[in-house]
């Protein structure tokens, strides 16, 4: 085995991920007390969110450079320090914690993995992505049964989850996504009704077919669709705010309109932001009930094409996911 592993690692800020890091050599070292060694085989990619720290742009996260990158990885536990229980060499492993993703190997608290089942990387994709859909929906949104649930971005690795998880709640789901061939694959998960905003108006369609009946919206886009759920969100509706990726650039929009308070208070309505970082205590919950419903055949993880391989691929799919053509959950094959 080598003494040394690839890495991501920032080195600069920049207006891009790629400008912004380089692939570095680190030392392997042994895990300490209370640690294991894991060989991570998958990535996931968080395309906005490395932009942003490329460019110092989260408020959320102090970086202070060289720093390591990426959140999420899969891997197989391969030496345990003293001290620890619960994990063995062979399992497999998943962890969220940054930086822990962009990486070969990485030695960390055993308390920052949680076991799943095996290496395949849907586990990956459910322990952190639809973690974060579910408690979304259920935890943020108080999502009910038969309730009329919105989802931009529908068909993106959040959003196609999304989805899943109020229908299997008996929800009514409206998705939004740009173009035919994203729009077939939504309404396959389960769409009741799928907004084409590239050959539709959301807002027009909305008005016309669910005014004042969205009881859940969650929104990762917003601009002009965070409006146009805001605008028919129904008496006691919550709108849920998981992201801005029009506000990628770090400079929010500017709005001159009328303040949105009327539209909440004559509805006794919400807007609500959902930061799952701040929502642990909610996760094993959540895993619990992703996996269950995995096991069973109820939910379906979708990875989009192509696959991109090795450290050099995960600037390729930072790419490819901030260029709104991805469909499903873009991961990167590090093995």
């Amino acid at each position: 085995m080598s003494s040394t592993y690839s890495a991501i690692q920032l080195q600069r800020f920049a207006s891009s991920f790629r400008e912004a890091s380089d692939i570095i050599r680190l030392d392997m070292g042994d895990p300490g007390h209370g640690e294991v060694k894991v060989r991570n085989l998958y990535c996931g990619i968080n395309g906005i969110f490395d932009t942003q720290i490329a460019r110092n742009a989260v408020d959320y996260v102090s970086v202070s450079l060289p720093t390591l990158t990426g959140v999420e990885a899969l891997g197989v536990v391969e030496a345990c320090g003293d001290g620890v229980s619960g994990l063995s060499v062979g399992d497999a492993v998943v962890t969220t914690r940054f930086p822990s993703g962009y990486r070969h190997w990485n030695t960390a608290p055993a308390s920052h993995f949680i076991k799943v089942p095996d290496a395949r990387p849907e586990w990956l994709v459910l322990a952190s992505t639809g973690v974060s859909a579910y408690v979304a929906l259920t935890q943020v949104g108080a999502m009910a049964h038969g309730e009329t649930v919105a989802v931009s971005a529908a068909a993106g690795g959040l959003g196609h989850l999304l989805v899943q998880v109020a229908k299997l709640h008996g929800c009514e789901v409206v998705g939004v996504c740009g173009g035919s061939t994203k729009g077939d694959f939504v309404r396959g998960l389960g769409a009741d009704r799928v907004i084409d905003y590239k050959s539709e108006s959301v807002a027009e369609v909305l008005a016309t077919e669910y005014k004042d009946r969205l009881d859940v919206a969650v929104d990762t886009v917003s601009g002009q669709i965070f409006d146009a759920f805001l605008e028919n969100i129904a008496v006691h509706g919550r709108l849920v705010v998981g992201g801005a990726a029009q506000d990628l650039e770090g400079e929010p929009e500017i709005v001159t309109a009328p303040r949105i308070t009327n539209k909440l208070y004559y509805k006794g309505a919400s807007v609500r932001g959902f930061m799952n970082g701040l929502m642990t205590e909610h996760w094993a919950g959540a895993r619990d009930w992703l996996f269950d419903r995995y096991v069973a055949g109820e939910i379906a993880v979708t990875f989009d094409e192509p696959q991109f391989k090795g450290l050099p691929g995960v600037y390729d799919a930072v790419e490819r996911l901030l260029s709104g053509q991805s469909m499903g959950k873009v991961v990167v094959d590090l093995s």
